[in-house]
């Protein structure tokens, strides 16, 4: 059993992030391995300590200021507890951007982030929308490369000793600035990619499931034919001149 928690569903769905949870719960599904998806919003703490991956997707300013709000009163200790318990975390856009230590909303309004890892984001001038295209490195994903879109103005610098999820090929990436994009802190992802990002990296996708199963043992994970899905991943990369 798979168990996946997606973080404020409601409020934080506005890329069609949704999409992402559909590919890990599918993947995982056609494998034979069963999947149980909590939909965790505004309230109470939840208990988070038989989650296995713990997914948080984007959303618009007012929206997060809504959610940190929640998540500093009550979610921050249960997340933590699951990243030490062995958990996986995939954040996108807003959930990556409130990891941090602390985020800048575009009126110039300072939100203490959740301190999961050593990031900030201050707004930028200009809005980065678009297709992109990232080479990861140290993750042993083949291809290497992941493809996403990209829609924030939001810059995100990474602290001393932290790497990137990837380099960016084509695109901004985190500030437009430094060629780097999202997070790799131990069982912690952050990214600006949607798209949504998964449907589009399968390889991605198995990489996050097998990491999340781990702390469960050892489990039969079989190839599945990615055809449909590498070509719409290659589809991209020639759109914007990044090759094959």
């Amino acid at each position: 059993m798979l168990r996946i928690a997606h973080l404020y569903a409601d409020e934080m769905n506005i890329y069609g992030d949704r999409g992402n949870i559909l590919t890990l719960q599918k993947r995982a599904e056609w494998r034979g391995i069963p999947v149980e998806v909590r939909a965790i919003g505004r309230g109470p703490a939840p208990d988070l300590s038989d989650i296995d991956l713990i997914f948080w997707g984007g959303g618009q300013d007012r929206d997060q200021e809504l959610v940190f709000t929640d998540a500093a009163a009550h979610k921050v200790e249960a997340i933590r507890q699951a990243i030490d318990g062995g958990a996986v975390v995939l954040a996108v856009c807003g959930g990556y951007q409130l990891l941090g230590e602390y985020y800048v909303t575009a009126d110039g309004k300072k939100l203490p982030g959740l301190a999961l890892a050593d990031l900030h984001t201050v707004p930028g001038a200009r809005r980065n929308i678009g297709n992109i295209v990232i080479e990861t490195s140290d993750l042993g994903l083949q291809p290497a490369t992941l493809v996403g879109f990209e829609n924030h103005s939001g810059k995100t610098y990474l602290g001393p000793g932290l790497r990137p999820l990837g380099r960016v090929i084509r695109g901004a990436g985190n500030n437009g600035e430094d060629a780097t994009e999202g997070v790799v802190a131990g069982n912690v992802f952050g990214t600006y990619l949607h798209g949504s990002l998964l449907p589009k990296n399968p390889h991605f996708a198995d990489f996050l499931l097998r990491r999340a199963l781990q702390r469960r043992g050892p489990v039969r994970f079989d190839p599945l034919d990615d055809t449909m899905e590498m070509a719409a991943h290659n589809s991209i990369r020639e759109r914007i001149g990044a090759g094959r």
